[in-house]
């Protein structure tokens, strides 16, 4: 015991010295990062993770518009599929239930139809929004704040890695070119 404080275990080390009261020795005091890492590789490393962060955050976005633009499309087949059985039956031999079933039916596929539409200019304005986005980050990286050195290939930045996008997807899943609209 140094200092009227018990020793403690801590990790490797079988004691923790206590400075004695009042002093502060700053060359005791020890970093837990590398001491060949300088503060710009750590910037450098968190501005990585971060823009891999943004990625996944619109991939996580898309892949959900993804995913509700196939089940409107499923649920649109469906009602379809449903409505092409009453049509196929003859007008004469319809009843009010099968007629009034199918105006409902016509009725939930337009809502549907309108909430794919919807969907789609959602994936159109954050499209748009994420362009401008990485329009203003690389404007931003051009911009000399300070003359920076750049040593290893890991801190050059290079144009933002395009994917195609969520309205890409869906055209070509569900979209124009779909036989359900």
């Amino acid at each position: 015991m140094e200092g009227g404080r018990a020793a403690a275990r801590y990790g490797s080390l079988e004691s923790t010295r206590w400075p004695p009261a009042g002093t502060a020795a700053e060359d005791e005091i020890i970093s837990m990062a590398d001491s060949t890492t300088t503060i710009d590789d750590i910037e450098g490393e968190l501005f990585k993770i971060e823009r891999i962060r943004e990625i996944l955050v619109r991939r996580e976005s898309e892949l959900r518009y993804m995913m509700d633009d196939i089940q409107l499309c499923k649920e649109i087949s469906r009602l379809k599929k449903e409505l092409q059985k009453l049509i196929a039956l003859p007008e004469t031999e319809k009843s009010n239930e099968e007629k009034q079933r199918e105006e409902e039916l016509v009725q939930q596929i337009h809502k549907l139809v309108e909430t794919r539409d919807f969907l789609v200019d959602d994936v159109e304005f954050e499209r748009l929004r994420e362009r401008e986005e990485d329009k203003e980050m690389a404007e931003f990286l051009q911009t000399p704040v300070k003359e920076k050195k750049m040593t290893s290939r890991g801190q050059q930045t290079s144009t933002p890695y395009m994917t195609k996008t969520g309205l890409t997807l869906l055209k070509e899943c569900c979209g124009f070119t779909c036989s359900i609209m």
